[in-house]
This record gives C-alpha cells, structure tokens and sequence, in this order.
C-alpha cells in the first residue's frame, strides 16, 4: 500500500513543481485562481486512480481493499490539508474540498482497473 502512497505524492509534488515553474500555478503561498486548480483536480485524480492500480496490483489478497484503505489515507491527509489551508486565503474553498470528494472514488477506480486487467470482475476481491 505504501508504494501506491509514495507514487501518488511524487506524481503530484513533481507536477505541481513543474507547473509552478513554468508558471502556470503562481508562486508558492499567493492566491490560485479556479483554472489553474481545475487543472490541478484533474491531475490529482489521475494520479490518485494510478496510486490505486499500484497498490491493488501489489496487494498479496483483497486489491480493492487494499486500494480503498489507500483512499481513506488520502482522505484524511486532504481533510488536514484543507482544515490547515482554509483561512488562508490560498485559493477556492470548492478545491480542497473536491480532493476529499475524490479520494476514495479514485482509490476504487484503480483498484477495479487492476481487478479487469487480470479478469475477476469482483469489486471486493
């Protein structure tokens, strides 16, 4: 589960990096605008679904399982990080609010994913 943790992070951190460079995002600390973060939720997502597939495919027994007690750890991560970000005036408040949203349907879609490439149309395998 852990590996699916630690590729979603750096997925995300090196897009966000990247996107801060090439200044799509604004610097560090000052006011995102919705376009931007729409960009950001997309990829999130993304990369939550792969970070999903990784842990279910690395699961020794139960994928989706495995995959949904990865979205429960993003689930609180995204509630700290937005009880920690709210008044911050950071951007959006729909934002941190769709990462928690998001979590854990993206956790199951990458579970499920893995679960249709070896053939068992389970959804608790």
């Amino acid at each position: 589960m852990l590996a699916g943790i630690v590729a979603g992070i750096i997925l995300t951190l090196g897009t966000d990096v990247v996107l801060h460079v090439i200044r799509v995002f604004p610097p560090v600390g000052q006011w995102t605008p919705s376009g931007p973060l729409v960009l950001a939720t997309v990829y999130r997502a993304i990369y939550s679904v792969i970070a999903g597939y990784i842990t279910a495919r690395l699961a020794p027994n139960r994928p989706i399982a495995h995959a949904l007690i990865g979205g429960a750890v993003a689930v609180v991560v995204s509630i700290a990080g937005a009880v920690a970000t709210w008044n911050l005036g950071l951007g959006p408040h729909w934002y941190p609010v769709a990462l928690v949203v998001l979590a854990m349907p993206t956790a199951w879609l990458g579970g499920w994913l893995r679960l249709r490439q070896v053939g068992q149309p389970g959804l608790t395998r």
